[in-house]
């Protein structure tokens, strides 16, 4: 990726404002933060016995547009002698000026021991029953307990509620637990260390849509700041780290970060009824547009049947667009077609059932010296009766969803309503589209037990056109 600054405010989930490391500079360091170009910082606030949550409050008085949340970590378990502190955070929660937005940071650490392990996990169940009262999502702390820390989570319910797992440092059979329960998961500076190979391949795995950043700030500054106290302003560089494992640009993980913060803690509905669906959206530097949501298939693995949201844009048309309505959606992004990589129709639906308006905007771009990409199921001879491919030979690149290595499967996987008729019809699409574009290459989505290979060699070996396997909810 080119980009080297972000264009969409972060959200710094996960920071200690009130640690006595900051009381000499945290106006200076929450103008950095927002300089840098974070919006907005949750401070996490931990219950002790000698302070409560004083510190935390003192914070807020000064700097009310930071957000808060309560709890009490793994190491003050022992203090919890009574019903007081619990009530003591239900009576902040409750009150509209703090801005309470969760529980925690809660959890379990058997790395430390600060505390006995059982007065740990009855004070951790106790926050998640809290939390399941209040309507507060969770902030989990796990260290060297997260096969405990997934057992309680499920033996209490505490994916009704949701949360997140902060710092997240576990092994991706943990994080395929958390991710199961619908939990997010949260990654700060340690991405970012030369020796985190394996937790930058749990970033890898892990859908963009369920990530968080955060600093975990004064601790754990990433690099090029490791061994200095971390601010927020550094949770930037765990989004430039994520974007590069991604294969995605800074803004595009700070919009879809802000947006998974937004829906975690603040219950923003990311398809709300009065949110407008995007026309024209970027990812990387590809222009997208968005032109239809019907489609030919009803697919098993499509992500519209649980979310109409992608990489941080809202897809669900309230009507289909015609030229001006896409030209004019287009130009409101304020940057020339031309400085795109490419200009590609994809959206959640198939973009050729639209085949004249397709037309009319490619050859619109292409005349401008744009380049074109088409995502398509490949069964626009079908629903044209025909004679389809010569009509896009404007088109650079076409992406075909070939999806499975025989007709029994792709029925089973796509549900096409042309039954037996649908798979060969895609075969002769892709064999046809080598006449008349210069790049044609099928794809498949990797299911489990799906035979990828059978798929690649149909489309190597076969047809003769270029290969991708596509994870489940990925565009582009």
């Amino acid at each position: 990726m080119t980009e080297t600054t972000i264009n969409t405010e972060l959200i710094d989930t996960h920071a200690h404002l009130d640690d006595p490391r900051f009381d000499k500079d945290l106006q200076r360091v929450i103008e950095d933060a927002k300089t840098a170009g974070v919006g907005e910082i949750i401070s996490v606030g931990c219950w002790s016995e000698k302070l409560g949550f004083d510190r935390l409050l003192k914070v807020k008085e000064r700097f009310p547009k930071v957000h808060l949340a309560l709890g009490i970590h793994p190491h003050e378990a022992k203090e919890v002698v009574s019903n007081k502190t619990y009530e003591l955070i239900k009576k902040l929660a409750s009150e509209a000026s703090k801005d309470v937005l969760a529980i925690g940071e809660t959890g379990l650490d058997f790395h430390y021991t600060n505390s006995p392990r059982e007065k740990q996990i009855e004070v951790f169940r106790a926050q998640i029953a809290l939390a399941r009262e209040l309507k507060l999502p969770l902030i989990i702390h796990t260290r060297e307990a997260d096969k405990e820390t997934a057992e309680i989570l499920k033996e209490e319910k505490a994916g009704e509620i949701g949360g997140v797992i902060h710092c997240f440092s576990g092994t991706s059979e943990f994080a395929k637990k958390a991710l199961d329960m619908g939990f997010y998961l949260s990654f700060t500076g340690i991405i970012t260390f030369p020796k985190a190979s394996e937790l930058r391949a749990v970033v890898e795995a892990t859908p963009i849509e369920k990530i968080l950043v955060e600093t975990d700030a004064p601790y754990l500054a990433p690099v090029p700041y490791r061994g200095k106290r971390c601010e927020s302003a550094h949770v930037v560089e765990t989004a430039k780290k994520i974007a590069e494992i991604k294969g995605l640009t800074p803004s595009d993980v700070a919009r879809i970060t802000t947006l998974n913060a937004r829906e975690l803690f603040w219950g923003f509905n990311k398809e709300d009824k009065e949110n407008e669906a995007e026309i024209a959206y970027v990812i990387r530097d590809s222009l997208y547009l968005n032109i239809t949501n019907k489609c030919t298939n009803a697919c098993t693995f499509c992500a519209k049947f649980s979310s109409y949201t992608v990489k941080g844009h809202y897809l669900k048309l309230k009507k289909e667009p015609d030229f001006d309505e896409v030209l004019a959606a287009v130009s409101a992004l304020g940057k020339d077609p031309t400085e795109y990589e490419e200009i590609v129709f994809c959206g959640f639906g198939e973009p050729l059932i639209r085949l004249e308006l397709l037309r009319k905007i490619g050859l619109h771009f292409k005349r401008m010296g744009c380049r074109i990409r088409v995502d398509t199921d490949g069964l626009a001879n079908l629903v044209h009766g025909g004679g389809v491919l010569p009509k896009l030979a404007f088109v650079d690149e076409i992406s075909v969803s070939l999806n499975a290595p025989d007709a029994k499967t792709y029925n089973e996987i796509c549900k096409s309503p042309y039954g037996e008729e649908a798979y060969p019809a895609i075969l002769y699409f892709l064999r046809e589209a080598k006449k008349h574009i210069t790049k044609v290459q099928a794809t498949v989505v990797g299911l489990p037990g799906l035979d990828t290979e059978a798929c690649k060699r149909i489309a190597t070996e076969d047809i003769g056109v270029a290969f991708r396997v596509r994870k489940y909810n990925e565009v582009g």
